[in-house]
């Protein structure tokens, strides 16, 4: 009998889709058994295209001198207050940006590939009916290969699990 996990994963910016898709394969290749379920703002990592964008804005633990972006680039400090990067427009746009570009320059695969490898690898992955009915989204703007579900059905299966993450 293996080992089960489920994890929830309830945020859909950059930097919380990594820990969902990257536990879950790491499980997946231990042989655990994965259901991963997508609800509110995670649920938009499993629509076709992910738009996730890196959110400072009320992540004071977002380290600002983190060495992002091109190589030249990476000697500037970035000790930007958040309320500061609240009124500089496009922010956002250039935070995620940055970090994409360090992701790659670290050899980090992309959340794109991670959930490739999630779903390669067998890992469930259970889509919130509710929430998207409640964001006003169609099955048809999902990748394939997902089940649309209500919290009961997780439920189940995380009542019979070993480990079961929030994330």
């Amino acid at each position: 009998m293996s080992t089960k996990m489920t994890i929830i994963a309830t945020k859909g910016t950059l930097d919380w889709a990594y820990p969902p898709f990257i536990l879950g394969s790491t499980a997946a290749a231990l042989d655990f058994d994965v259901t991963i379920f997508f609800t509110f703002y995670g649920l938009t990592l499993l629509r076709k295209k992910i738009t996730a964008q890196v959110s400072p804005l009320g992540n004071p633990a977002m380290p600002m001198k983190m060495p992002m972006g091109p190589k030249w680039f990476r000697n500037i400090t970035w000790n930007i207050p958040n309320f500061v990067q609240s009124l500089v427009p496009g922010y956002e746009a250039l935070a995620t940006t940055l970090m994409k570009k360090t992701i790659s320059n670290v050899g980090v695969a992309s959340v794109g590939e991670l959930r490739e490898l999630c779903q390669e690898a067998g890992v469930k992955m259970l889509a919130c009916q509710m929430t998207v009915d409640l964001f006003g989204f169609e099955q048809s703007d999902f990748i394939d290969g997902i089940e649309f579900v209500g919290a009961s059905t997780y439920l189940d299966v995380a009542s019979d699990a070993q480990i079961n993450l929030f994330t």
